[in-house]
């Protein structure tokens, strides 16, 4: 669906005087980035063009994109916004069907473009690649198209107070005294504006978005109660990501502070100087002409909010949150147990997902706002049963396949214009590759891919020891888990670069890259040498404790970790008669990891039979558990086991999600028998404890449902497809 642009590249005249800047390096280089103006940084570019036509018809649709981002209105309602981050070589415009927004007569095209200028983990930008481009049609006629005759103003109103996270975001102090409200409307009279400048050397190469922009609603609060005069607290009942809006009418000048937040603190106000590294408190300057609408841009991760000013100017009625987050009808998946627990477990960890997908699958929707390699093992996983759609999957694993351009090795998180590497993560993406392969049945999709796959194995051949483990992979993290404190005391240096020698979790993973590898190149019909057999037998060699009958962290280490015996359990390196030791050695450590080494841990345990142990991992008590989120008032799944136990957890984090595929998968037993869903194997563990079950998920070939009560199963799966 690539396409011949008519339309020109329109950009604000200032970043004409610059040239796109180079960004991209591997992260452990040593390097210089350029520098970027101050003055070029968090642009706001108001845009607008007028038109007429003759009629209104049912076909009439726009297309379009900006970078870093723009918001698109037409005769002053909001169409879409977008588009998804992605590098400049492969950047994407949206379509949007606008006929019911058009009207015969004069007709006006407003987008507000925003570009950063951050280098970070949310969008490609930080380069000077700045503006956007439109095309309008009739019929399949080209009406209007981006030119020189484009109109623009460099809106003042949204100045910075101050940059957030990870360099993730300004935060916007708004002055409405700066803000022409009128400026999407047709009648809105842009004579003062500026011609925008065509930038005819612009290096983007536009290809349509293969998933939909994101969903964004309004929607009130479950409470607000007044603490003081001018003073309200707002509860809108759980964890959301977007922006909070109000509406206001005082004097000019007078100004309302917002603080928003994912928690309250000990004097149950909002607690605004997060744990996450995001300091939510911003303030809005009035502009005494009349009833004003705060209009935050960029969005947020929040519960409660914070609203302080003058008594009188404040309207409570007005209180609302503008909701943003990539398509997801909940009834694509219903999960209904007899254990109220397992329920509210499912629940954070869907609305985990919900709220973190947006148009990739973010780390969490406040301090980093990435996609990660690593998060996609068991995000994307969640996302694939939680919606049936698998678009969204698609699109990041082909992100991190365009990361080899930077190294065959592949990006930790992509797009994006800061560089990261990670060992553990560059090593799933086969595995996540084959799980795309199992859902849809895209054999063509697997071939594309293949190329990367072969280079990714490649590319870590140069660290291949004579026995073939690898050993001083040096140019990549070896993250092993994370945060720190959830390594269970891994034995081996993982500084920046790595320590010296041989561990034991990057080779895990690097068995299971060629255990991955191996299972592409039988389903493309490629011939291979199996290198498997010899690279199990060296693993065992070098880390296997004959009389602990457990894997040691690195040769010459005597300590176990959890990690270093769940990984070998989970890709089937355990020797077949040390499987009780591995199965009792974990079930004594219990979490002693992560929240995203969990998912491992769980689906170890189930290739080795122990679903009831599963089951209750899933529902334990312990403080390293989803139950511990809850007690600490989770509505979201968090980063970690619980506020306190990582320096800057995030309440909003999906890579915490394991329990949605896991019982799925492992204790309701449904899987794909043959690539997308032609057949269903459907194995159940459910555990004595669980009376009642109801389960109804979207899959390729259509709707499937489980339903277990008083001791019976019953499924039901599209027609024509067997279920074994």
């Amino acid at each position: 669906m690539n396409k011949v642009w008519q339309a020109k590249w329109i950009m604000a005249p200032c970043f004409s005087e610059v040239n796109p800047l180079s960004l991209f390096h591997k992260e452990m280089e040593s390097i210089s980035l350029p520098e970027h103006r101050e003055d070029l940084k968090n642009i706001h570019m108001f845009v607008r063009k007028k038109f007429a036509i003759s009629y209104v018809s049912h076909s009439a649709y726009i297309d379009i994109t900006a970078d870093d981002y723009y918001k698109l209105y037409i005769n002053g309602e909001f169409v879409g916004q977008g588009p998804a981050p992605a590098y400049h070589f492969r950047y994407f415009y949206n379509r949007y069907d606008i006929s019911r927004y058009l009207k015969p007569g004069d007709n006006v095209i407003a987008v507000h473009v925003y570009y950063q200028g951050l280098v970070n983990r949310v969008w490609n930008s930080g380069d000077y690649r700045q503006g956007m481009i439109a095309e309008v049609y009739v019929d399949d006629e080209l009406i209007v198209a981006t030119d020189s005759t484009w109109r623009h103003s460099l809106s003042k109103a949204w100045s910075s107070g101050g940059i957030i996270g990870y360099d993730t975001q300004f935060l916007e102090n708004i002055d409405s005294r700066l803000l022409e409200t009128q400026w999407r409307n047709p009648d809105f009279d842009d004579s003062h504006w500026q011609p925008v400048y065509e930038n005819h050397n612009h290096d983007h190469i536009l290809c349509i978005q293969p998933t939909p922009s994101v969903d964004v609603y309004r929607i009130s609060p479950k409470e607000v109660v007044k603490l003081n005069p001018g003073h309200y607290l707002i509860d809108f009942g759980r964890e959301i990501t977007g922006q909070f809006t109000m509406e206001a009418e005082g004097n000019s000048g007078q100004v309302i502070e917002i603080r928003c937040a994912e928690e309250l603190d000990d004097q149950n106000r909002a607690r605004y100087e997060m744990r996450c590294n995001c300091h939510y408190q911003e303030f809005w300057t009035l502009s005494g002409k009349g009833k004003d609408t705060l209009e935050f841009y960029d969005y947020k991760a929040f519960r409660y909010v914070e609203v302080i000013g003058p008594e009188d100017t404040i309207d409570l009625e007005s209180f609302g949150a503008i909701v943003r987050h990539y398509p997801m009808d909940e009834e694509d998946c219903t999960f209904y147990t007899s254990d109220n627990l397992l329920n509210s477990i499912w629940d954070i960890c869907r609305s985990g997902v919900k709220y973190g997908c947006q148009e990739g699958y973010l780390d969490c929707p406040n301090r980093e706002k990435g996609q990660y390699l690593g998060d996609l093992t068991i995000t994307g996983h969640s996302h694939i049963y939680l919606t049936g759609d698998l678009r969204l999957y698609k699109k990041a694993i082909e992100d991190f396949a365009l990361s080899a351009f930077v190294c065959p090795g592949l990006l930790s998180v992509a797009p994006g214009s800061l560089m990261q590497e990670i060992a553990d993560y560059s090593m799933q993406w086969p595995m996540q590759l084959i799980r795309y392969y199992w859902h849809s049945g895209d054999i063509e999709f697997l071939e594309r891919m293949y190329p990367t796959v072969e280079n990714l194995v490649n590319y870590f051949e140069r660290y291949r020891r004579s026995d073939g483990l690898l050993e001083n992979v040096k140019d990549k993290w070896n993250l092993v888990d994370w945060p720190e404190n959830a390594r269970d005391g891994y034995d081996f240096d993982l500084g920046r670069p790595v320590g010296n020698g041989c561990h034991n979790v990057v080779n895990a993973f690097y068995y299971g890259m060629i255990k991955n590898f191996n299972e592409i190149r039988d389903i493309l019909g490629i011939d291979y040498r199996d290198e498997l057999p010899q690279l199990r037998s060296s693993f065992i060699k070098a880390f296997y404790d004959n009389e602990a009958r457990l894997f040691t962290d690195a040769a010459g280490s005597n300590h176990f970790a959890l990690h270093s015996n769940a990984l070998p359990l989970y890709f089937g390196i355990t020797p077949r008669d040390s499987q009780r030791e591995a199965v009792e050695f974990i079930r004594g450590k219990g979490f002693s990891c992560g929240v995203y080494m969990a998912y491992f841990v769980l689906k170890a345990l189930a290739r080795a039979g122990e679903h009831e142990l599963v089951y209750s991992f899933i529902t334990s008590n312990s403080i390293h558990s989803w139950r511990n989120m809850i007690r600490e008032g989770a509505t979201t799944c968090f980063e970690a086991w619980g506020k306190d136990q990582k320096w800057n957890t995030s309440l909003c984090h999906p890579w915490a999600s394991a329990p949605i595929p896991v019982m799925i998968e492992d204790i309701i037993g449904l899987t794909p028998l043959a690539p997308g869903w032609k057949q269903i194997k459907f194995d159940p563990k459910l555990p004595a404890s669980l009376r009642e079950l109801e389960l109804s998920i979207k899959v390729r070939t259509g709707r499937i449902n489980v339903r277990y009560a008083d001791g019976e199963y019953s499924i039901t799966a599209p027609r024509g497809i067997t279920i074994h």
